[in-house]
């Protein structure tokens, strides 16, 4: 499985076999911990952690997970940048995960802090804002079918409604070099699948924008804009995100986020 079939086929997994990650699994995990890395430069921090299933003890989560030993925890800092980056990185990790036949599930509210942060220590300014059960999934129960349909986890906004060339309303270049690696953004997973990525192709620029209000848009920003430099580096092209001082303005009520540039 490459990078383009784990996002188009990974889904969010909320019910697991109950068996723990094997060691191989876990220094695997790890090592794709070690080597993530975001543009953003917040402050972040990912740890996989384990919990004795057969010893009795559910980390709590409010009923959402089912029979995961396995979690990752994701701590970063309270501003805008860390969220970007705990986004981007992170998401590096779930893609890779599922590349691996494990399933995992982003949560970020629904969960009690003190099961997953007992005996953590995180550096000054972070904070433990999402875990993500990592493991086999098993076969989905009734919460989670009806769960995805509430959510409405398989649905997308149609691609001309998100993405634009050269200005709102303008539709992007049926040859655009950058039509993949939007297609794979649109694909992107968000917090109660809103979907808050905007992008507007200029040249070899591509400026993207949030449409999301909720304090995890960022997040969500920073999944999305990963799922798209993820498939441009697949694809063999080189390209950097920079957050632009001088930006372009924002579009409608969007909020400027940043900026791709192509090199090739």
């Amino acid at each position: 499985m490459d990078i383009i079939e784990a996002m188009n086929e990974r889904r969010s997994v909320r019910t697991f076999n109950g068996e723990p990650l094997t060691d191989d699994q876990v220094n695997a995990l790890n090592g794709i911990v070690a080597e993530a890395e975001d543009p953003f430069g917040g402050d972040v921090a990912i740890r996989l952690k384990s919990f004795d299933l057969r010893a009795g003890y559910r980390p709590g989560t409010y009923g959402m997970i089912c029979g995961a030993s396995d979690f990752f925890l994701v701590a970063f800092a309270d501003d805008r940048m860390s969220a970007l980056s705990a986004g981007y990185r992170f998401e590096q990790v779930v893609l890779r995960a599922w590349e691996m036949g494990l399933g995992t599930c982003w949560i970020a509210g629904t969960f009690k802090d003190a099961d997953f942060n007992s005996g953590e220590e995180w550096a000054p300014g972070e904070r433990l804002r999402v875990v993500c059960p990592v493991g086999v999934a098993s076969e989905p129960r009734l919460f989670e079918k009806v769960a995805r349909i509430t959510f409405g986890s398989k649905n997308r906004k149609p691609f001309g409604r998100m993405f634009f060339q050269d200005k709102v309303g303008r539709p992007v270049d049926a040859d655009s070099p950058f039509r993949e690696a939007l297609e794979m953004m649109r694909l992107a997973p968000s917090s109660r699948n809103s979907q808050p990525w905007h992008a507007v192709v200029k040249g070899k620029a591509v400026h993207f924008y949030s449409e999301g209000k909720s304090p995890l848009a960022p997040v969500d920003m920073g999944i999305g804009i990963c799922h798209f430099c993820e498939t441009e580096r697949f694809l063999g092209r080189n390209g950097s995100i920079t957050v632009i001082p001088d930006h372009p303005a924002p579009l409608c009520d969007w909020e400027y986020v940043a900026t791709y540039t192509s090199v090739d």
